[in-house]
Formats: C-alpha cells, structure tokens, sequence
C-alpha cells in the first residue's frame, strides 16, 4: 500500500518537512561544500537530528534524509572505503528513523491520537546534485537514461534495504533521469518512491520536457506514491498542479523554495522569500489538488508550521 495513502485519507493532506540544509546553516553549519548537507554525516550528525526533530515539532508528517548529496563516489573521494560510504548511506537513514521514533515516543496519548506516526523518505537527488554545478537548474547532462541508471543503482539498493517508509526521487531537471529512476523502482519490489521534478515555468521542467508527459509515464507505474514538483519558485505551482492533474491520478506532491533564485555562478541565493504568504499558499494549492505539501530550499520550521496551522490534525469524516 501507497505509505501516504493513510495520511490523505485520514487528514486529506500530507505534509512534508522544509529545507534541510537551510536550517543546518541557521545553526550554524558551513556547507560551502560538494557534499553539502551530507557532509555533516561525517562531521556532525547531531545537527541533522536537530533539524529532524525540528520539523517534526513544526508539524511534518515526513521527514526527509540528508542523502541528496549522499553518493558512493562522492564520499570514495574524501577518502572513505566502498563500504564505509554505503555505511554512512545507510546511517542517514538510520539517524531519521531514530529521531523520528524518539519524537513520537515523546509524544502524550492525546498527541499521539491527532497525528499519524511520521514517515522517513530516503531522498534520492539527481545526478546534478553530484556534480554540484548548477545542473539541477539547467537539466544539461552528458550521460543517457541508461548512464543516469547506472549511476543511481548503487545508492538506490542501499536506499531500498533501509527501514525508510519510501524514497524521495526530488528535484529531477532531466526527463531521462526520471525514466531510468523508474527503472530502478521497478527493480525493488514492495518499495513506493515519490518523483517531484524541478521546474523553470509553470509548464516544464528545467531540461524543457513538459510535466505533463512527466507525470504521464509515471502514472502508468503502481508503486509511485506521487508526482510532483520540488525546489520551484512558489508563483509557478498553481499552473503545475493543473497541469499534472490533466494527465494523472497519482497523488500531486508540492515542496517549493522560498521564492528565492539561486544564482549558479555565485553559489547563493538572491531575491526576496515569501514566508509570511506560505500558510495561505499552502490553502490554494490544496484546492488545486495538491494533496502533498511542504517547502524546500530557504524554507524553515516557520514555514512549515504556517501549513500545519492550516491544516489541523482533525480526521475526515
């Protein structure tokens, strides 16, 4: 069964957490790095659980791994073994899992009764998240569906044999990346993943393939959990949202940055961020038929507390 199914049909949304790495650097973490937010695994994963549990408490019904950036050859060239990097793979999980538990245990009865238990999504990023060039915002890759597989298989096995609820295949740029990432769905039995594209309008994707054929040839696949964007300015999601729905019965998942453009060249983001507009966002995009919400870069605990507040844990009728 589809993991987020029990949430919509209990709460008629599912609330996703915000940017990790954005609340890492409010806590100080320096993540001028290739490895980003997954390098704290090596140097101070107690920050991760800090954010975690951060989310939770604001009210997300998943949290997701700091596995974006975590790749095999990636942490192979910091000097870790083959194993010791599928190991520390392995422990990003095992950390959310961990501090998810230890939340919902600390939770009262009575808290217990208006919520779910929290889901851990194992986050699957794009090849452009190793290279850590700006790829995600571009879709521009040199490597074929069957590259793009071969790449992701190895993590995807290691992700699949942890005890996280579903994968996170996020901010995909590139129509090929999401084929062969379907491929290797098909591949792990008894496993759902999300797939939520990065978008540059309110109509494609970044490598200029439409979401509607996007979402089309994932919907034809039983264990997709949902279909969606992620990492999308906020004022392109309600054109989205129509567009997924025209082709799709999946679920439509929506996870948006702050508003903010992230300038490739500088390495920072620039602009203004909407968070004091996000809650009343998160009400249209429902409407719209969103039924997975959250945020995404330089989003923060705030912004997703702004959609909990709009969504009281209240079971349907």
């Amino acid at each position: 069964m589809n993991p987020i199914q029990p949430f919509l049909d209990r709460f008629g949304v599912f609330i996703v957490d915000g940017g990790l790495a954005t609340q890492l650097e409010a806590l100080g973490a320096d993540l001028d790095d290739e490895l980003w937010s997954a390098r704290l695994l090596l140097d101070d994963a107690g920050l991760i659980r800090r954010v975690h549990d951060a989310y939770l408490r604001a009210g997300a019904d998943c949290i997701i791994t700091s596995t974006y950036q975590a790749t095999l050859p990636g942490f192979m060239s910091r000097g870790l073994s083959k194993q010791e990097a599928a190991d520390l793979i392995h422990f990003s999980v095992q950390l959310a899992v961990e501090e998810r538990d230890a939340f919902w245990n600390s939770l009262p009865p009575a808290d217990q009764e208006g919520r779910l238990p929290p889901l851990v999504a194992a986050s699957v990023g794009p090849y452009a998240a190793y290279k850590a060039d700006g790829s995600e915002y571009t879709g521009s890759y040199k490597l074929d569906k069957n590259g793009l597989a071969e790449f992701h298989r190895a993590r995807w096995q290691i992700l699949a044999e942890t005890p996280a609820n579903l994968l996170a295949c996020e901010t995909i740029p590139n129509f090929q990346e999401a084929q062969a990432l379907a491929g290797l769905l098909h591949e792990t039995p008894g496993r759902f993943a999300w797939f939520s594209f990065s978008c540059r309008d309110g109509q494609h994707i970044y490598d200029g393939t439409p979401i509607a054929e996007c979402a089309a040839f994932l919907d034809q696949f039983e264990r997709v959990a949902a279909v969606g964007v992620n990492c999308t300015a906020p004022r392109f999601i309600p054109e989205l949202i129509e567009e997924i729905r025209v082709v799709s019965e999946l679920p439509v998942i929506v996870y948006p940055n702050s508003g903010e453009i992230y300038d490739v060249a500088d390495r920072h983001w620039v602009g203004e961020s909407v968070p004091a507009e996000f809650g009343s966002m998160s009400r249209e995009w429902r409407k719209l038929g969103a039924a997975c919400i959250g945020g995404c870069c330089r989003t923060t605990p705030d912004h997703i507390r702004q959609i909990r507040d709009r969504f009281p844990r209240r079971p349907r009728r």
